[in-house]
């Protein structure tokens, strides 16, 4: 466990430097301080939630007194409240926000890896079964999806609408205009293109929803068709390609919003305007909208960068397509795999109409994933105590 060595008070108790034991050092701000101060008058003991608001902190809030205390901790005392506040060290590693910056600070979070066609070798997969019955199976599970944006796994039910059991281990479905879950596969009057024989280039589903779901679970139900393989894209590596390629590209299609839409019946009508490769304010890499058959007409770029921004859109389509970035493998029945679909690219090749392939697919909400795999992690750091 991280433990504090050294405590100092800087900037006319404007804030403090601190030195862990095993050479990390870090500043902290007393107002940022102050306002995520731990104790019951500040945080809820229950739940967390913040029970102070910013106007109620004094602006002048500074520290008059810090000290490490004999389990490596920090004791801090605010001024003028005259408040004394004790913070874990291995919260305030935790949090260090001290870090010098630079290009790539935030670009993807640290449980985030990048990977190309050799993750196929190690694809995170868990029994269905397994996944149910033990915790950790189940952590181990959505970890990976947190990590790579993509898992695989077996022995699900084989029953309509199976795979809604699945999404039950973690969170709800997210039930949109296709219904609870939907059907993948041919069609005589296909309403989406998914649902024909025709191969798919990869993309990310529902580009025209604000938001988009965020997770896209695939089963398979029958696979005895030719063909039909399903194929896997990191879209975030992908941005980081052509950024590297091509700095000017990258900006294009992050600093302008693309269209989207979608109109499958007389009573839905859906549209979004995004950007293809979306950022936050501070750098970080948010999502990849990536969807041909959905694209609408662009109209929110200028004369004078359209040519430009084409070429752009060629260049990030042609690194997408390219093999060594792409995991291939033909679902089984019995077989899912579950998407990031602000991240992963998905698609297939195309088959024949001898034999039969039958998927179902269905859409649910990441933030009900990191719940509780948080949960769940939780819970082993308090048994590791």
């Amino acid at each position: 466990m991280p433990r504090l060595q050294d405590a100092r008070i800087i900037d006319d108790g404007a804030a403090v430097a601190l030195d862990w034991a095993d050479g990390a050092r870090a500043r902290f701000h007393a107002i940022w301080l102050r306002d995520n101060a731990l104790d019951p008058e500040t945080r809820a003991p229950d739940n967390g939630q913040r029970l102070i608001t910013i106007t109620e902190i004094p602006a002048q809030t500074a520290i008059d007194e810090a000290q490490v205390s004999a389990s490596g901790d920090l004791a801090l005392r605010f001024t003028p409240e005259h408040k004394t506040v004790t913070f874990p060290a291995a919260w305030l590693r935790e949090h260090v926000y001290d870090d010098g910056g630079g290009p790539d600070r935030g670009w993807t979070p640290s449980t985030v890896e990048l990977w190309d066609a050799g993750l196929g070798q190690r694809l995170p997969g868990v029994d269905f079964a397994r996944a149910r019955d033990d915790a950790g199976a189940l952590r181990d599970w959505l970890a990976g999806v947190r990590r790579y944006g993509v898992a695989k796994m077996s022995g699900i039910p084989r029953e309509s609408g199976g795979l809604c059991r699945v999404v039950e281990l973690f969170g709800h479905v997210h039930e949109t205009n296709y219904g609870r879950w939907f059907e993948v596969r041919s069609e005589p009057d296909p309403v989406n293109l998914a649902y024909t024989g025709l191969g798919l280039q990869a993309h990310t589903d529902n580009p025209y929803r604000d938001p988009v779901p965020t997770l896209q679970l695939l089963a398979c139900l029958e696979n005895s068709a030719d063909g039909g393989d399903s194929l896997v894209i990191d879209g975030f590596r992908a941005a980081t390609l052509l950024r590297d390629e091509s700095p000017a590209h990258f900006d294009l299609l992050t600093r302008h919003c693309a269209r989207f839409e979608y109109a499958g019946s007389a009573d839905v009508r859906l549209r979004s305007r995004r950007p293809m490769i979306e950022l936050n304010a501070d750098g970080e890499l948010l999502a990849v909208r990536f969807n041909n058959r959905s694209a609408a007409p662009f109209v929110d770029i200028p004369y004078e960068q359209m040519a430009d921004y084409y070429a752009a859109y060629r260049h990030f389509a042609e690194i997408i397509e390219r093999e060594e970035l792409a995991v291939t493998f033909k679902l089984e029945p019995g077989e899912l795999f579950i998407v990031d679909n602000t991240r992963v690219l998905h698609g297939r090749n195309g088959f024949t109409a001898a034999g039969s392939r039958w998927l179902q697919g269905c859409y649910a909400d990441r933030d009900g994933l990191l719940s509780t795999l948080a949960v769940l992690e939780a819970r082993d750091e308090e048994v590791a105590a």
